[in-house]
């Protein structure tokens, strides 16, 4: 994710104007990602939230999702769980700006979806809940004031589902390590292929409809993943359109 269209100089924030945030991935198991319109029910695979800055006085100097996006020049890699059904999914991505959150509404969410196919011989199918209806404006992961000192902050939306990735913020780099289990892949974007000797492997299933992530204000309000909105390649996931390659840990 870069602020400006077509900006990827790592010279420049990817994230300015003091966004502040908690980053969140959520799947959504679907029939077809090509035709989804995001109604299905999605599950969290990844959080990268906030973290204590023992030197900060205020909320604002904390450790952030978003801020860990401009350390790693917009890009963050993002662990999926080897144990997922095989099958269409959409794959939701979004940074909360809270820097104008301590008003009703004043949340800013930046999504991205994207349409992936997982291949494999996993069998979970894990509950999740609906977008909009997840989040409340009133949730204290979202009405928040965080230029005020912070004790602790609580992600909105559900729990991680296990075998995902809850990153320490300021402590991810560009590629982070899953809470649960071993060997599972990490779908990450680059310039490479997906090894063909993988027997798990994701990828994308089409081409972008826009390129630009959307910000959205209000207590979630916003859609799962509908065709009309369907975006690749902005949200801290590669430039210039997608391509998934999936390697072993």
């Amino acid at each position: 994710m870069h602020q400006q269209n077509g900006d990827r100089s790592c010279a420049n924030e990817a994230i300015g104007g003091a966004h502040y945030g908690p980053v969140l991935v959520y799947m959504s198991k679907v029939a077809d990602a090509a035709t989804a319109d995001g109604s299905s029910s999605f599950f969290k695979v990844f959080e990268d939230t906030w973290a204590k800055n023992p030197s900060g006085s205020s909320g604002s100097d904390d450790y952030w999702g978003t801020k860990d996006l401009n350390t790693n020049c917009g890009k963050m890699d993002v662990k999926i769980p080897s144990d997922l059904a095989p099958g269409d999914y959409l794959l939701r991505a979004e940074a909360i700006a809270l820097h104008s959150a301590s008003g009703l509404n004043g949340a800013q969410f930046y999504i991205t979806c994207y349409q992936i196919t997982v291949t494999g011989s996993g069998s979970s199918s894990p509950a999740g809940v609906s977008f909009p209806g997840a989040y409340k404006a009133t949730d204290p992961g979202i009405q928040i004031n965080i230029y005020q000192n912070l004790a602790t902050y609580v992600a909105p939306g559900p729990s991680v589902i296990a075998g995902g990735t809850e990153a320490v913020a300021g402590k991810a780099g560009s590629a982070v390590t899953a809470t649960g289990g071993s060997s599972q892949p990490t779908a990450t974007v680059s310039k490479e292929a997906a090894s063909s000797t993988l027997k798990t492997s994701v990828k994308a299933t089409s081409a972008a409809a826009s390129a630009q992530p959307v910000p959205t204000t209000g207590g979630g309000s916003t859609g799962g993943c509908t065709v009309a909105n369907i975006h690749h390649g902005d949200l801290g996931f590669g430039k210039d359109g997608i391509v998934l390659s999936v390697r072993l840990k």
